[in-house]
């Protein structure tokens, strides 16, 4: 006899990573800080993330201070959430919203292409990630 769904032991789903904005499956963006709206390391697109955080990026200086200054504070570490805090040239999953906000201010961080979810691309035009892109 096979035995029930309800019999099994509950495990979490398999996450779904999508697809990356050059159109090939989603690379992750970091590990090491552990990033991503779930922390699995991938900024894929999540129905109950407000804040789209599925552009993956390397963190600047400038755009630490940036975000500091619009009341979010990447830079002080907060074990409780899990998080290290962020060091220029670390990868991280930011907000869409605030990339945009960053861009429009002149300090948008450099894109990691390879693991930005496709879904920015309703947002933002691809040639204009092109020319933010981190070059490796």
């Amino acid at each position: 006899m096979i035995p029930l769904m309800a019999e099994y032991p509950e495990t979490e789903p398999p996450v779904v990573l999508g697809v990356n904005v050059l159109g090939k499956p989603l690379a992750p963006c970091s590990f090491a800080p552990l990033t991503g709206f779930t922390r699995n390391g991938h900024c894929c697109a999540h129905p109950e993330d407000p804040g789209a955080h599925t552009i993956c990026v390397r963190v600047t200086d400038a755009f630490l201070q940036f975000s500091l200054q619009r009341g979010n504070d990447l830079i002080t570490p907060r074990p409780e959430w899990r998080f290290p805090g962020l060091k220029a040239g670390d990868r991280w999953c930011v907000c869409l919203w605030r990339w945009i906000e960053a861009l429009e201010a002149g300090v948008a961080p450099p894109v990691v292409l390879e693991a930005t979810d496709q879904s920015v691309l309703d947002s933002v035009p691809y040639d204009l990630l092109v020319a933010h892109a981190w070059p490796g």
